[in-house]
């Protein structure tokens, strides 16, 4: 069954994401910039918060998966950004996090194999059995079929975040499906970058081994006056999971047949 990961920004929304039939999510701060590193406090008050949910037996639970990307832009990353990515990845893990979703990249647009044995080897150092998946940098790679390979060869990560090098993974189904295939079970696939709901049954015929999706909704602001970014009318807005668009993922995946789905 092909799983569902939910990309949140606040304990809440982990919660929201466990209660509507999630598989996992992947926990971040600044979606607005593609993602950041969230806090230590906003880390432990996640796992926290879904300490006792996920505690009811049966219910599948694959945990907290810590974006770990130290500042926005591009992953072309020097000393001071890989030193910083490993204490976030190291300090990830020792909270208890379940996972860790890191990337790096070389100036010529492929796979840093030296960056992602320092972030992965510090995460399995760390805690073992953590999950490792490389994320979106994957997209700015020159080449996806020699970028997956890549990461087959190095045999250092479990599972792979891509909207097959297109604006949407809604756009590239055939690039997924291409990827899965290449792939054959030894990375994960997870299609992931704008998923609209209605874009699920195309990515699951793809053959990805999971979905992964925001599920997002903006809430108006209570009083700001005045903006603290540019170009954004209401500059006390703010996004929240929406547990109505996690629960249309998780049916359209199957997750309503799952314990506690």
């Amino acid at each position: 069954m092909t799983a569902l990961e939910i990309a949140v920004t606040s304990a809440q929304g982990a919660r929201t994401a466990y209660r509507c039939g999630a598989d996992r999510v992947e926990l971040c701060a600044a979606l607005e910039v593609g993602g950041l590193t969230p806090s230590a406090g906003l880390l432990d008050t996640t796992l926290a918060g879904l300490e006792a949910l996920t505690s009811e037996p049966g219910r599948p639970w694959q945990g907290v998966h810590v974006l770990i990307r130290p500042r926005p832009g591009d992953f072309v990353y020097d000393a001071d950004d890989l030193a910083t990515a490993a204490a976030e990845v190291r300090a990830a893990c020792r909270a208890g996090a379940q996972g860790v979703v890191v990337g790096a990249l070389t100036a010529g647009g492929a796979i840093d194999p030296a960056a992602l044995r320092l972030l992965a080897g510090t995460a399995r150092q760390s805690a073992p059995q953590v999950a490792v998946t490389f994320h979106r940098a994957f997209d700015q790679t020159a080449s996806l079929p020699h970028a997956l390979a890549e990461l087959l060869d190095l045999g250092l990560v479990d599972r792979v975040l891509t909207s097959g090098g297109r604006a949407t993974a809604g756009q590239a189904a055939d690039v997924l499906a291409s990827l899965a295939g290449r792939s054959a079970g030894r990375i994960e696939i997870m299609a992931g970058g704008g998923v609209r709901l209605d874009d699920i049954p195309a990515l699951t015929a793809a053959g990805v081994d999971a979905v992964h999706l925001s599920a997002k909704r903006r809430v108006a602001g209570a009083g700001a006056r005045v903006a603290l970014g540019a170009g954004d009318d209401d500059p006390g807005a703010y996004f929240v999971t929406d547990a109505g668009q996690v629960s249309k993922a998780a049916a359209a995946l199957g997750a309503a047949g799952r314990p506690g789905g």
